[in-house]
């Protein structure tokens, strides 16, 4: 996991080039989850938009969800980003279910 930090210029009609979410889940402790694709990772973010933790990958994240026994496992549907074209090639076919320990628990259930 990466050094936590703060996102730059959130909110509102403010885009990062950097920052690309796709899926996200909620943790029992209030903080959120989201997928970055572009940014091969998935990022952990408080409300407010403090970074608390990240999770870097070598596949874009598009997914991500808590779950496993007791809930504290974060599971990331990974792929490599290829053009659209690429994706019947043996580029579009390198996905995975990543996982590792996360710090908080699920917040209900899916």
């Amino acid at each position: 996991m990466s050094t936590p930090g703060r996102l730059s210029n959130a909110g509102p009609g403010r885009t990062s080039p950097v920052i690309t979410p796709d899926g996200i889940c909620l943790d029992a402790d209030g903080a959120l989850w989201y997928a970055d694709v572009g940014g091969r990772r998935c990022v952990r973010v408080r409300e407010g938009g403090a970074v608390l933790q990240m999770v870097d990958t070598d596949l874009g994240c598009f997914a991500c969800m808590l779950g496993g026994t007791d809930g504290t496992t974060l599971f990331i549907v990974a792929n490599a980003w290829p053009l659209p074209t690429d994706m019947t090639t043996e580029l579009g076919r390198t996905g995975r279910v990543l996982y590792v320990d996360a710090p908080a628990a699920r917040a209900g259930r899916p």
